[in-house]
């Protein structure tokens, strides 16, 4: 029996983030605000926006902090509602509740995307969205943009897992009003922790800079595109100085450091992962019982996973081809066959008058989601493929015919 891939490791960090590491251990200058300038949290900054085709960029550290530093630039009142999607991370809503707002859940369709009816039908009532592009699978970006452009909602992007995925040619997460990635480890880029927000609004940037953390004067270490200090930033910095709260959320130069020359591997990732995303969901589309949603049409993903749903399944078939998978050495988590899995909604309780979506439940009930890292090659991947055919051939009682 061939021994299945490591697919928990990320890809290795680049030795130039050694040597910057050696030399910020040898300074000791780790705080993003002690060298007066290009530091390499501020450098990060500029060189994220500068990619991602941004004018402000502010590193955190996290995603979640970057989501809730969004929701407090906006600067809405406490206990605005704010509508998400039912399927996304408990850090979303965790994150609307941190920020004094109340999250309003939509469904979310079998293609793992916003139910477009639902979520219109709840429009009227919130004074701001977040759209997870959940695993990468985006929205209709098109459709939402308009209905919130025409009632004045502000959209922040929650593209946590959506770096390098595009709409219409544009980059995931500068679509909305703000756009949120992260830097955790199972992302496409990988600093263990961190996050970064991004923005064209002048205002919104000088209010996420000083709540998250740049006390007294340091945000005149924070420039405009290019390096710049234009004066709309500039006039927005001494606006809000010290008139807002500060939540320290910084990220500190040594995670900068890891991310720095990652950014150049991002398209080579991107690609080599899309490769392997379409590789094994060819397979898995062609065979019985697996039904992979396809992209829709403006929408070029950037994945380093695959998601697809299982058909025909009661529950304990549901549960028990994940048994024989990870018997074989691939681990599939079901998502909503699990008592804690963040990602099902009916496990966020801390969320008060927590809705039901039918919708969105029996999606998750068997939706699968399978680790893919942009390394594996096609052997790899086929037995990856091959495991998950022939587990769900045990479930079933089927006979799996050679080389399907």
């Amino acid at each position: 029996m061939r021994k299945p891939p490591n697919v928990r490791d990320a890809e290795p960090i680049p030795p130039a983030a050694r040597d910057a590491i050696d030399d910020l251990l040898q300074s000791g200058d780790l705080f993003r605000y002690t060298a007066p300038q290009d530091a390499p949290v501020t450098l990060l900054e500029s060189e994220f926006a500068e990619l991602i085709g941004s004018r402000y960029a502010l590193a955190v550290s996290s995603c979640s902090a970057a989501l809730f530093l969004s929701l407090k630039a906006l600067n809405l009142p406490r206990d605005a509602r704010v509508l998400i999607p039912g399927f996304t991370f408990a850090a979303v809503p965790s994150s609307v509740l941190h920020a004094d707002c109340l999250p309003v859940l939509c469904e979310v369709g079998d293609n793992y995307r916003i139910n477009l009816a639902d979520f219109e039908a709840k429009l009227d009532d919130v004074e701001a969205v977040i759209i997870s592009h959940m695993r990468g699978h985006t929205s209709d970006m098109d459709a939402i943009m308009g209905l919130c452009d025409a009632r004045g909602i502000p959209v922040i992007e929650d593209a946590a897992h959506s770096l390098g995925t595009t709409w219409n040619g544009h980059n995931i997460g500068t679509i909305g009003r703000i756009g949120c990635f992260s830097f955790q480890s199972y992302k496409m880029i990988n600093a263990g922790e961190g996050g970064i927000l991004i923005t064209d609004d002048a205002d919104l940037v000088a209010r996420a800079v000083i709540m998250s953390g740049a006390y007294e004067h340091n945000w005149a270490k924070h420039k405009g595109p290019r390096g710049e200090n234009a004066p709309a930033l500039q006039q927005a910095f001494e606006r809000w100085q010290n008139r807002l709260p500060l939540y320290n959320l910084r990220m500190s130069n040594l995670a900068a450091a890891v991310i720095r020359p990652q950014l150049p591997e991002l398209a080579r990732r991107v690609r080599d992962g899309q490769a392997n995303h379409d590789h094994v969901a060819a397979r898995l589309n062609a065979a019985p019982h697996f039904h992979v949603p396809a992209p829709l049409k403006p929408e070029r993903r950037a994945p380093d996973s695959i998601q697809f749903n299982l058909v025909g399944l009661s529950d304990a078939q549901t549960r028990a081809l994940a048994t024989a998978a990870e018997a074989r050495g691939v681990a599939v988590q079901v998502f909503g066959m699990s008592t804690d899995n963040a990602r099902a909604f009916w496990n966020w309780q801390f969320i008060p008058n927590l809705p039901e979506l039918p919708q969105t439940r029996a999606m998750l009930m068997r939706a699968c989601d399978v680790r893919l890292p942009v390394t594996l090659n096609r052997d790899e991947l086929d037995l990856i493929a091959d495991i998950l055919l022939d587990a769900v051939a045990e479930t079933m009682g089927e006979l799996r015919a050679f080389g399907t």
